[in-house]
């Protein structure tokens, strides 16, 4: 029996993805997949051995987006602006894609492609942490910089900044970490 033709792992992983972005993680099933692509449910096990199976191509998919997102914001800049246009592009990649956002945060697949982008992700922010503070492996700052904005983001996504918003908190977040991953390398 042939497989239909317009069923391939890319067009599952759109279709899931739009599932997600739509609905959360609880409207990604196997069933309304196949019926939003008008394919029986067992088509889908072809590509993918199931629910957890596309959730992990999701995250591997989310985390190179946010890495794209965070190179193609920061690139051509100095050090200082290419961090706080990464910062921005990121709190602008968890607006806008929620439901991938927290699948980089409750990583769920530990296989060698989401080990590798993971790491790619990381490389990233460490490549543009290190460029400000002089030292190519300062994890300390670029944890604290990656807890700074995922922080923002689930407070802001959370709603408990209340209407009138941080008021500049992020700036002056911002401000205090750079300032200090600066500081950092500058010959004492």
């Amino acid at each position: 029996m042939p497989y239909p033709a317009k069923l391939n792992p890319e067009t599952i992983l759109n279709a899931a993805q739009s599932l997600l972005e739509e609905g959360g993680p609880e409207a990604l099933n196997m069933r309304s997949l196949a019926e939003g692509l008008s394919v029986r449910p067992s088509s889908l096990y072809r590509h993918y051995p199931g629910r957890e199976g596309l959730l992990c191509a999701l995250e591997q998919r989310a985390t190179l987006a946010l890495r794209q997102a965070l190179e193609a914001a920061s690139q051509g800049l100095l050090p200082r602006e290419a961090l706080v246009a990464a910062a921005h592009a990121y709190l602008q990649y968890a607006r806008l894609h929620p439901h991938l956002y927290a699948l980089l945060l409750t990583p769920a697949c530990g296989g060698p492609a989401q080990q590798a982008s993971g790491k790619r992700l990381w490389n990233t922010l460490l490549a543009l942490v290190g460029a400000l503070s002089g030292h190519p492996d300062d994890t300390d700052h670029a944890v604290a910089f990656w807890t700074f904005l995922h922080g923002f983001a689930v407070l802001e996504r959370s709603g408990l900044f209340g209407e009138s918003g941080p008021r500049g908190g992020l700036q002056v977040g911002l401000d205090a970490l750079l300032d200090h991953m600066a500081e950092a390398g500058r010959p004492a």
